[in-house]
């Protein structure tokens, strides 16, 4: 994807890469859903099955990281070092307050929760990569410069955690690599910036396990020769590191001098379009309701149409409190693009929750068609619409108890 003009008043020179990395994503989620959660050691396992010892440790918040729980770890290890609660609660031998509470891994919730995260993020760069399911590289050198860059990504993180509730922590840096290494720098809801010119600086005294590309079994390697830093292997024979990790070991040199020639490029196409707010606080107003629903059925179908993207299915999603998720979809004959027709089906497809106390509205656009197909008249959509006012399965109804899971 070319990289559009610069704005105006913004510096030139380097590349603007921003790194933004959801910290403890799947404990973050779980807390979405059982608000009581916040504060408290929380470990999600895959593999994990409610008051069994199997599995291994997804993801562990950072309370629980306190107790020795690591990822990777086993389960039967992890309870080890932090008893469930329920556990605690009915040994007298251990104590309450350093047990944690531990959660089987829910991938969908997850993925709908990235999935928010995501399109905020395309909202803010021409060109986004998605490594995983809680990091994404973003090229910002034609949205923003170096003089304005903390104040744009304090606002990208305000954004996330608003509307979507999670923490992220974002490193910028003029290389995709060096954007990696920062954004692990300040974890977690960290921010850090590393200017043209200061990416040696910044990587000398780091870990050698710091650098990008450089894992437990090569730092140790590393270490073993005597090379202790990002420093060290910026001063070390590139001739050596090659014959010991192949051409592996050209790549860490470099990226330990912060040279990176890689640019930021999107994987795939986009799967849906959608856009969500919150309310200040919960609202059964209707005409409220109504409102946002207007403004965000507007704000979708322009990401659309700036995309030439047509699209055959609309949803909306409604959120009543605590945390409770429902969604309704409407699909199409054939894919439209049309800003009024995506309003007013919203609309319809809201109809059954006005009066109720909402938190968050949402609407989406899905089924997307990207090549020149020919876009269904009005009229046949009229006749041949079908609604499915069923929930989406892949979100979770409803907020869970803090013993539902223990």
């Amino acid at each position: 994807m070319g990289r559009l003009s610069r704005l105006p008043g913004t510096e030139g020179g380097e590349d603007l890469i921003c790194h933004v990395d959801m910290d403890c994503f799947y404990a973050a989620c779980e807390r979405l859903r059982e608000p009581a959660l916040r504060g408290q050691p929380v470990v999600v396992g895959m593999g994990y099955e409610p008051g069994n010892d199997i599995g291994a440790v997804a993801t562990a918040s950072y309370e629980a990281r306190e107790y020795g729980v690591e990822s990777a770890q086993a389960i039967s290890e992890a309870l080890k070092q932090l008893p469930r609660k329920r556990e605690a609660a009915k040994d007298a031998e251990l104590s309450v307050s350093e047990a944690g509470f531990y959660r089987p891994v829910d991938m969908p919730f997850y993925e709908s929760v990235a999935t928010e995260v995501k399109e905020i993020l395309e909202t803010k760069a021409a060109v986004v990569r998605e490594v995983s399911i809680d990091e994404a590289y973003l090229d910002i050198t034609d949205r923003t410069g170096w003089e304005e860059v903390e104040e744009f990504c304090r606002a990208l993180k305000d954004e996330i955690a608003t509307a979507v509730g999670v923490t992220a922590s974002i490193g910028v840096a003029p290389t995709m690599s060096a954007s990696k290494v920062a954004s692990d720098h300040d974890k977690p809801d960290g921010l850090v910036i590393v200017r043209p010119g200061n990416v040696a600086e910044f990587f000398a005294p780091l870990d050698v396990e710091a650098v990008h590309g450089i894992g437990p079994v090569t730092a140790e390697q590393l270490r073993q020769e005597g090379i202790e830093t990002a420093g060290d292997v910026a001063q070390a024979d590139p001739v050596t590191l090659e014959s010991w990790f192949g051409e592996r070991g050209r790549r860490i040199y470099r990226f330990s001098r912060g040279e990176d020639d890689r640019s930021v490029e999107p994987r795939g196409k986009p799967k849906s379009f959608s856009r969500e707010s919150a309310f200040a606080q919960a609202t059964a107003d209707i005409n409220k309701q109504q409102e946002r629903i207007q403004t965000l059925a507007t704000a979708v179908a322009g990401r659309a149409s700036g995309r030439d993207v047509l699209y055959q299915t609309i949803s909306v999603k409604v959120v009543t409190p605590p945390f409770n998720v429902q969604t309704r979809a409407q699909s199409l004959p054939g894919p439209v693009a049309d800003a009024e027709l995506v309003e007013r089906v919203a609309k319809d497809l809201f109809e059954e929750f006005e009066g109720e106390r909402v938190r968050k509205l949402g609407v989406r656009v899905a089924n997307l068609s990207f090549t020149e197909e020919t876009q269904s008249q009005l009229g046949e959509w009229e006749e041949k619409t079908d609604s499915d006012s069923s929930p989406d399965p892949n979100r979770r109804s409803g907020q869970h108890s803090l013993t539902e899971y223990e």
